[in-house]
């Protein structure tokens, strides 16, 4: 396992990196992003409110083509984007690169929200119709109609990586935050979670966009409404720190500090680099996913659904990601040990024994003879009691099923002892709503957990249908069955493994699936900028009816 993650850790380096540490891919989209909005005349601005229009049906056709309405598509592709990314990426990326990170994931947004438009676009203008009437769409079809046949080899290398990246970053990933959070909350062993997420997914999932449609239209406002009234709830409590916060996440946008315990490394690099990851993994903007979604929406104008993909990084990142880090920061949860059980369960951490054997040996709370580190820092002192009164004496050893075995120093075993820690991903979000509502009502973090639930299903339901019609383009329609097996059968492994080297296998799979959409983006972003200046010039003259 460990020539595994050592592996993993390489190849993600190597993705999102050159040998001299210089993030390159993080500098492809964000150039992409500024060249695409010069083109286009920042089009995220000039027409955001008819976008706001098109979901509101303003500007549907009855008999227009497409297997799911404007509203559909967009919470399909919401449920895809608005998720984990917003409760436990904004979290890890706050954890890793300190408070600044989240501007840079705003400029990831701001940017981002062209790239959306532009692969948007060009999904609805190349889609095929298949022979059961329905569509498909995405990079790889602009791809091979846009580029021509001799691109052929890059479309199907973006929906082998579609595949691997539905496998792992829509849904592994969902399903690990899922299991860390209600094993955190709970205790609930991670199996557990993955047997149950993984057949809500796999119930919805077998009826196809048609039935995923109807879930995320229902599922997306619901969890929208839960998360930002619990957060806006936060804020209005915490009004006094919301100014300051604000100040501090700029500050360390351009002059990064290491927090207290070492909390962000104090290097701007490295909180440009989070912010911007966490910010496309949250977003999605030129990962060529959200196209796939858009792709079956009920229109004749591919422009019109451009301008509906422009909304999902606004609501995502600039209205969500927000929520999520100005609650963190305001309330301080970001620098700040918390208590947490260390249980039988599953490990979650690493242990390191410097004597021989696998038995690590406490003395009033301490260990003597190795350590114990969750996300990169000491637990420091273990106690019997959750007040922590009465330091743990005895031993914790290590068992060949990735379990442990704590013995207290009278020989009786325990079930759990107490330690505090540095939080990261979703339990720390949850640490800041539990701090934050305690004066209203105990139990914020519940919120949190439900949410996590809501999102992390919901985002592995969306993910399905882009792994989906990629592998239909593929293999063909009788392959699709073979892949949604799969699929939820890396839901359930994902629930079981470590969240550290989930994440960053599925940044690698991300990092491979963007890196042909960004070039057909490139190559085809005046195809884009011809078709955005006919359609509103047309749309001059729009009356309600028309096509």
């Amino acid at each position: 396992m460990e020539t595994f993650e050592n592996i993993v850790g390489s190849l993600n380096e190597l993705v999102w990196s050159t040998p001299a540490n210089f993030p390159f891919m993080v500098a492809v989209l964000l150039s992409f992003g500024i060249f695409i909005t010069l083109r286009l005349g920042f089009v995220q601005i000039r027409k955001f409110k008819h976008g706001v229009l098109s979901v509101m049906g303003k500007f549907d056709h009855p008999d227009a083509v497409g297997d799911v309405n404007h509203f559909q598509a967009l919470t399909t592709a919401l449920s895809a984007t608005v998720g984990i990314g917003n409760i436990a990426g904004v979290a890890i990326a706050i954890h890793y690169g300190g408070p600044g990170a989240l501007f840079w994931m705003w400029v990831t947004a701001f940017f981002g929200m062209a790239v959306k438009y532009t692969e948007c676009t060009l999904a609805v203008k190349y889609r095929i119709q298949n022979a059961d009437g329905s569509v498909s769409g995405g990079p790889m079809y602009y791809i091979e109609k846009g580029l021509g046949e001799n691109w052929k080899w890059l479309a199907v290398f973006f929906a082998a990586m579609a595949v691997i990246c539905s496998f792992l970053t829509g849904n592994a990933v969902q399903a690990n935050t899922v299991a860390d959070t209600l094993k955190s909350t709970f205790l609930i062993p991670g199996w557990i979670t993955g047997l149950v997420t993984a057949s809500l997914v796999g119930f919805v999932i077998i009826g196809g966009i048609k039935r995923i449609g109807k879930v995320t239209a229902s599922l997306m406002p619901l969890m929208a409404i839960i998360y930002v009234l619990g957060a806006l709830i936060i804020l209005l409590m915490n009004a006094s720190e919301v100014i300051p916060a604000f100040k501090t996440i700029l500050s360390y946008a351009f002059t990064p500090k290491a927090g207290a315990f070492g909390i962000g490394s104090g290097l701007f690099l490295t909180t440009l680099v989070w912010g911007i990851k966490r910010g496309l993994f949250s977003n999605e903007a030129g990962q060529g996913s959200a196209p796939i979604a858009h792709g079956a929406a009920r229109t004749k104008e591919p422009v019109r659904e451009g301008v509906v993909a422009l909304l999902e990084p606004f609501i995502d990142t600039l209205v969500v990601c927000t929520m999520t880090g100005l609650v963190i920061v305001s309330t301080g949860v970001w620098q700040e040990k918390h208590d947490v059980p260390f249980s039988t369960n599953a490990l979650e951490t690493e242990i390191t024994v410097e004597d021989s054997g696998s038995i690590l040996t406490f003395v009033e709370g301490e260990p003597v003879n190795g350590s114990i580190i969750r996300n990169d820092f000491d637990m420091g002192i273990f106690y019997l009691d959750e007040d922590k009164t009465q330091p743990f004496n005895g031993t914790i050893e290590v068992l060949e099923n990735s379990t442990v075995k704590i013995t207290h120093e009278d020989g009786s075993n325990l079930e759990v002892v107490h330690s505090s820690i540095v939080e990261n991903g979703a339990p720390l979000t949850a640490m800041a709503f539990e701090k934050g509502l305690a004066p209203l009502f105990p139990g914020g973090k519940y919120i949190v957990t439900l949410c996590v639930i809501l999102f992390g299903v919901s985002t592995a339901i969306s993910w399905s249908y882009y792994g989906d019609r990629s592998i239909q383009y593929l293999a063909g329609d009788r392959s699709i069955i073979y892949y949604k097996i799969v699929y939820l059968g890396m839901h359930f492994l994902g629930a079981v493994i470590a969240l550290e080297t989930v994440w960053a296998i599925g940044d690698i799979a991300l990092g491979l699936m963007t890196f042909p959409n960004i070039i057909a983006l490139f190559a085809l972003s005046g195809v884009v900028a011809t078709a955005t200046k006919k359609y509103f010039e047309k749309m001059k003259d729009f009356k309600p009816g028309a096509q």
